[in-house]
């Protein structure tokens, strides 16, 4: 596990699960993965992949989507803690 510095998590039974979420920890090292049972989010959890990005809801119509588009938070979640 990441240091933990952003914080990524999924319930297990969301489709996004389904992808190689650890390849975050792995590409950032400031990440966390963290995959639960359940986030109490199941009316979006059935509509669509989501993740929670230090708490920030990120969802898309497609799995690759919201991959891309979480990379692209954590990205930005980065560049803010770093600038301080």
């Amino acid at each position: 596990m990441g240091l933990g510095i952003v914080v990524v998590e999924t319930c297990t039974r969301n489709e996004l699960s389904n992808l190689d979420l650890e390849q975050l920890e792995t590409e950032y090292e400031e990440v966390a993965v963290i995959r639960t049972d359940c986030l109490n989010m199941c009316n979006l959890c059935r509509a669509r992949p989501y993740a929670l990005v230090n708490g920030n809801k990120v969802y898309e119509k497609t799995t690759t989507e919201c991959y891309e588009k979480v990379v692209v938070v954590v990205q930005s979640e980065l560049k803010d803690f770093y600038q301080y």
